[in-house]
């Protein structure tokens, strides 16, 4: 029997291990989508309690913990940090089979130096012993990033937002992580939302511009992709959760943008134009600006009135959407592509059913740079062995899976970077397969830099580097 978690974990076959103990291991974190707060980072600060630095805003352990039974008051409710993470203690030896068994115990490992199984038995333990540690110098937010060999990282942020902390940071020289923005603007497609006109003010005061007209409008949202860049911003990304391509006259837009200024409702189709003429609108912004564009889709959003209510909008109450779109990706990237104006382009989604459509449809669209439009990781509720291994497959069968952009945390954690060992030992693991079952040759020159390229320097060249 092997012991839990030991120096070999996933890794089932010589060449497996071989290339993470020689290769995987060493390489450094490009985490290119993450929600970590810039604040954070700027003002390096320092947690008070494992549950702060733990359980605050990870909606994937409060759905564990729910589904194990505990009370909302343990979870975003009124119990004090201590009595919150006694709940977690509790949930955890209940999650065999699930991902946050192991991402726990690697966190536990790798930031803390614990060796020791979360139990309800022993939560006093690792309670006093990681909060004492969070108080050293050494257990900051930046430190916490740099233990991890991160080099670079992307936030994710409104359009609307100042940057501030991101300017304080690329100005910072004692700091060697380049901390970029991500530009987001979720809220400039939400046309039909009775919040539309608030957050429209909000892009009048940012730019200094009245904004009457559609062309107004644009022009407001280009004025800030500018402003981003200036800031390093070389991403932008965008979560599409419903039909997102409906074509109309440049006439008929302007009519629908100055009806929703009159204060009128819009139909839902109505909508759709606006935030189809949006999305291309800001697709050959970025194209012009050399930027990639990331599509996060199908999410089923905030599905519990009742516990949104109680809790809040981002409190984990989300699930996998079913509706179809490979009509409307294919006439959204196609419209862009006719005028050479579609941007570097990383396509997510949410239900495993769309793998093979997404990535075929990356594969419509490529040339000018290697893996152009890509078949993104596995996102979300994919984001586990299963889900890591079948996403990688799907992209070997039907794409060029030496092209991958590889891993990223999508976290609000700063301990969340054992994530990337998570992926870089399936990754081993599934080419070792390959390899040991006779399916490619046993060419470790290569194999190396295969590892290397997907852990790191494909998403460095995507981003960062002129094509």
């Amino acid at each position: 029997m092997k012991r839990f978690i030991n120096e070999d974990f996933l890794l089932e076959t010589d060449t497996a291990k071989r290339l993470y103990h020689d290769v995987a291991k060493e390489m450094p974190i490009f985490d290119y989508h993450c929600h970590l707060s810039a604040q954070d980072i700027a003002e390096n600060k320092q947690f008070q309690t494992i549950t702060e630095a733990w359980l605050s805003d990870d909606h994937y352990k409060w759905r564990a913990m729910r589904a194990h039974g505990v009370e909302e008051a343990y979870i975003t409710g009124e119990k004090d940090e201590r009595e919150k993470f006694q709940k977690w203690a509790e949930t955890v030896p209940h999650l065999i089979g699930n991902p946050l068994y192991h991402w726990t115990h690697l966190e536990l490992r790798r930031c803390f130096g614990m060796e020791e199984i979360l139990t309800p038995a022993n939560a006093e333990l690792i309670w006093g012993t990681c909060n004492e540690l969070l108080q050293k110098p050494s257990f900051s937010a930046r430190e916490l990033i740099q233990k991890f060999n991160v080099k670079a990282l992307c936030t994710t942020d409104n359009p609307v937002d100042s940057l501030e902390y991101h300017k304080q940071l690329k100005e910072d020289r004692s700091f060697k992580v380049s901390v970029l923005p991500t530009f987001r603007p979720d809220e400039a497609l939400q046309f039909e939302l009775a919040g539309f006109v608030d957050w429209l003010h909000r892009l009048e005061a940012v730019t200094d511009r009245e904004i009457t007209t559609y062309d107004d409008f644009i022009a407001a949202l280009e004025t800030r992709v500018a402003y981003f860049h200036d800031v390093g911003c070389r991403l932008s990304d965008h979560g599409l959760d419903q039909p997102f391509f409906q074509q109309a006259t440049e006439q008929e837009v302007g009519q629908l943008f100055q009806k929703r200024m009159e204060g009128r409702q819009l139909t839902a189709e109505e909508a759709l134009k606006l935030r189809t003429a949006t999305l291309l609108a800001l697709g050959k912004m970025y194209a012009k600006k050399g930027w990639a564009m990331q599509f996060h889709i199908g999410a089923l959003r905030r599905t519990n009135t009742k516990m949104q209510r109680m809790a809040g909008a981002h409190a984990g109450f989300d699930s996998i959407a079913d509706f179809t779109y490979a009509e409307d990706l294919a006439r959204l990237l196609d419209t862009l592509d006719q005028t050479d104006e579609l941007p570097k382009t990383i396509l997510y989604n949410l239900n495993p059913r769309d793998h093979y459509m997404v990535a075929s449809m990356a594969g419509n669209f490529q040339g000018g740079r290697p893996g152009k439009v890509q078949f993104g990781t596995a996102w979300w509720f994919n984001d586990q062995r299963d889900g890591m291994e079948e996403q990688m497959k799907v992209l070997a069968n039907v794409g060029v899976f030496s092209n991958f952009v590889g891993m990223l945390t999508d976290s609000r954690s700063f301990l969340s970077y054992t994530r990337h060992e998570y992926f870089r030992r399936i990754l081993c693991n599934l080419i070792g397969n390959w390899v040991e079952n006779g399916e490619y040759p046993e060419d470790y020159e290569f194999l190396g830099e295969l590892v290397e390229n997907i852990c790191f320097h494909n998403i460095h060249s995507y981003l960062l580097e002129a094509h």
